[in-house]
């Protein structure tokens, strides 16, 4: 399941990059850290890098969530540094927000058809530091339909999963 949900983010996230970068080069694994996993690929003439984990639970159970992903990139060829954003396996409610709660403090996104983006870029790196000294994160999502969710992640490993992608060129 875990390689399977891997697999289809390296899918959405070459989807994301566009059909260029897709044809350029697939995401190569860097290395895998607890839960957090590192990647790269090339977008024209520059390295894209990644952090990328999967939920360790789903609420409500009843439901298809489809495959759910918390991603972290950096771009050094655009000028984005450590950018979270949350990829939800089905599309959320049209003008509503996604919640990332990381020990009771709470950093809001904004969403677009199946993603969230962190509402103030400005919170960026606090959302990343919380992160890396987190104990937990839940990300809250309504779907289309109405449907509340819930996903858990563990952040066991991100810290080391950022470090090794804190180089890319």
């Amino acid at each position: 399941m875990f390689v399977k949900s891997i697999v289809s983010a390296l899918a959405l996230t070459l989807g994301m990059a566009g059909v260029a970068a897709a044809q350029q080069a697939a995401p190569n694994r860097i290395q895998q850290f607890q839960a957090w996993g590192a990647y790269s690929y090339k977008s024209g003439n520059s390295t894209v890098c990644y952090v990328l984990s999967v939920p360790t639970a789903k609420q409500p159970a009843s439901v298809d969530h489809g495959d759910n992903f918390f991603i972290v990139s950096q771009r050094p060829g655009q000028n984005i540094s450590y950018e979270p954003q949350a990829m939800m396996g089905y599309t959320v409610k049209e003008n509503s927000k996604i919640n990332v709660v990381i020990d009771n403090k709470t950093f809001v996104m904004f969403t677009k058809d199946k993603a969230g983006w962190v509402e103030n870029a400005a919170q960026e790196p606090a959302l990343v530091a919380a992160m890396k000294t987190g104990h937990s994160m839940t990300v809250n999502a309504t779907s289309r339909k109405g449907t509340g969710t819930s996903y858990s992640y563990s952040l066991s490993g991100i810290s080391a999963a950022l470090k090794q992608i804190e180089t890319c060129k």
